[in-house]
């Protein structure tokens, strides 16, 4: 289904959304390999629509349609990670059958706003998310000790956490240790902050056996990941670099015991060259082979 036709029924016939929620085949969260790769889709509702220095580079829905289906329809990878928006569409395209769908629940923290920090959960609520059969949510946790938000975010998060395990479903945590400098929020990736993101994020919640973390790839990944045992899915983030350099320390840092995957979004999307199904093949060696670039 294309997007003149997507739109169609949006205005004539809503309800076909819901009815293609309840029909959607499902998959197990985890395959045999105990490994996942998910396409990341959440950026644009926060207002983070910029791929390498092109501060619009996201602002097409049907370019970034075509190239999410194009990443889903590849074989190895697990599924996506988005907002109500984009996967609407994608369930109206047949994108996401069989597919592990998560759910992005906090987006209010807008890219550059003042009130960036004070990120309140405007998307996916966990009730939304096991009436859709979606396999769980995400929240983006910020964690900044001089802005006062943070404490607002804490709470969402663990009552997030508590809503989802009580139905079961993935309680997906990115925590980031971040501070405010010229008006722009920057995330701390060095090992030490990480590694209290993630003491703390962990800590969220009055249960933690469905909690996952998203955590990036920083130095001494080793120590950082020792810092938990819940599993952990690693964030391509948005490489400005060589290419073969990002797959380089996806591979290091997937080798690792406690790494259980990939959580990638502009990296496969928006790949230099173009070629997203290359990419994301890359990707799905790595994931579920462990073969090196």
């Amino acid at each position: 289904m294309d997007a003149a036709k997507i739109t169609e029924v949006r205005a004539r016939e809503p309800h076909r959304i819901t009815e293609a929620w309840a029909g959607r085949r499902r998959r197990p969260l985890v395959g045999d390999d105990g490994q996942l790769l998910l396409v990341a889709a959440d950026h644009p509702a926060r207002g983070s629509l910029g791929v390498r220095g092109n501060a619009l580079a996201m602002g097409s829905r049907t370019d970034l349609l075509d190239r999410l289906a194009t990443a889903l329809g590849r074989p190895g990878v697990d599924g996506v990670l988005g907002t109500p928006d984009v996967l609407d569409d994608l369930l109206l395209m047949g994108a996401l059958e069989g597919k592990v769908v998560i759910g992005s629940m906090n987006r209010g923290g807008l890219q550059g706003a003042s009130f960036e920090l004070d990120d309140r959960f405007t998307a996916y609520t966990a009730e939304a998310i096991e009436a859709a059969g979606l396999d769980g949510g995400k929240t983006l946790t910020r964690i900044c000790l001089d802005d006062p938000g943070t404490v607002s975010t804490l709470e969402a998060t663990a009552h997030a956490v508590n809503a989802l395990a009580a139905r079961g479903l993935m309680a997906m945590i990115e925590p980031f240790l971040s501070v405010r400098t010229d008006e722009r929020v920057t995330n701390l990736l060095d090992p030490d902050n990480t590694i209290k993101s993630v003491h703390i994020a962990s800590g969220l919640g009055a249960t933690s056996a469905h909690t996952w973390l998203k955590l990036p790839v920083v130095d001494e990944l080793e120590r950082v990941l020792d810092a938990t045992t819940l599993p952990t899915l690693l964030l391509g983030g948005d490489p400005a670099g060589d290419p073969a350099d990002t797959y380089a320390a996806w591979a290091r840092a997937l080798s690792l015991p406690a790494a259980r995957g990939l959580v990638v979004g502009r990296a496969l999307l928006y790949p230099p060259g173009g070629d997203v199904g290359a990419a994301v093949d890359i990707a799905t060696k790595l994931v579920h082979t462990g073969a090196r670039p």
